[in-house]
């Protein structure tokens, strides 16, 4: 196809179009990726997760610029909130990396979550797969920033980079969020804050009480001061940059980067088998109104939703003999 190749060969608009076809879902956008999908597999994918105004983006824009000065290509994808009134990203996180605007060796993209959970956009993962193909060197995904719960990232990142900020509450409820047990690599940001040493503990302790690491990868916790406080900021740049290679070739070592590949493909392959079969029947049902008839059975309690659908499943699906 020509987009494919256009893709393969780094063509940013071609690549753009093929994403904003991907979150709107058209079927062409999916014979697309069918062909794209052999030449992805190379690229070191980065999943940056956070609560909000932990710094994410202000981290990521850096990290882009550290991976450019070492002659690596990026593509970042940011996860935006969904405008109530286009259903686009608010793009918010473009905004704040507009220096990187106008280098052909970035390509920076937003997504919008259009109500999907997790922190992540439900055309992320096929659109690592564009990037991946475009020759990406790395890709570096940020979520929403909604909350505890923003987990999904690691069913699509390689490394998963928690940025955390004192002073937004009480440590140990962070301590508590399930966003922490994804972490690979941890980041307290404007280290300088007063708490910073408190949270910085509570952190320590936590990972005290893990006897196993898989691979052996404890994960790190690297501070971040004021990042106008150019000096420092830069160790902890460079330290943060060394530390996300250094989890990536643990990975390799430890024959540990196989199982998160496969992670995801797991996941993919469950997504298009929901598009693929659920799809078609949930389209089938509201055209022909039987969704509509089914939801006054529920509200009547004339029914329950599992003989529904069983009886759908039954109509629609060949069930094998038991």
């Amino acid at each position: 196809m020509e987009i494919t190749k256009k893709v393969r060969g780094g063509d940013v608009r071609a690549a753009s179009r093929l994403i904003r076809n991907l979150e709107d879902r058209i079927p062409l956008a999916k014979d697309s990726i069918k062909h794209i999908f052999p030449h992805t597999g190379k690229a070191h994918v980065i999943g940056f997760t956070g609560s909000p105004g932990a710094g994410k983006s202000t981290m990521i824009d850096c990290l882009v610029a550290e991976l450019r000065k070492r002659n690596k290509t990026v593509g970042v994808l940011l996860v935006d909130p969904t405008s109530p009134f286009t259903g686009g990203a608010i793009l918010g996180d473009r905004i704040r990396m507009q220096r990187h605007a106008t280098d052909p060796g970035v390509f920076v993209r937003s997504l919008a979550t259009r109500g999907a959970l997790g922190g992540l956009a439900k055309a992320v993962g096929d659109a690592i797969h564009v990037m991946d193909a475009m020759g990406k060197d790395f890709v570096i995904v940020e979520t929403v920033g909604t909350g505890q719960q923003e987990v999904d990232i690691i069913n699509h990142a390689h490394t998963v980079v928690v940025v955390l900020v004192p002073g937004m509450g009480d440590e140990i409820q962070a301590i508590k969020a399930g966003i922490l047990e994804i972490a690979d690599i941890f980041v307290i940001n404007k280290a300088d804050r007063e708490g910073a040493g408190k949270l910085y503990r509570e952190l320590v302790y936590m990972l005290s009480m893990v006897d196993k690491f898989p691979g052996g990868w404890k994960p790190p916790i690297i501070r971040a001061e004021n990042i106008f406080a150019m000096d420092s900021f830069q160790r902890s740049l460079d330290e943060m940059t060394n530390t996300i290679d250094q989890h990536y070739q643990n990975l390799i070592e430890k024959g540990l980067l196989g199982d998160r590949i496969r992670r995801k493909a797991v996941l993919e392959l469950n997504e298009a088998l929901l598009s693929a079969i659920l799809d078609p029947i949930l389209t089938k049902l509201v055209e022909s109104g039987e969704m509509k008839e089914m939801t006054d059975k529920l509200l009547k309690k004339e029914t329950d939703p599992y003989t529904l659908a069983e009886g759908v499943a039954s109509k629609y699906l060949v069930m094998p003999d038991v």
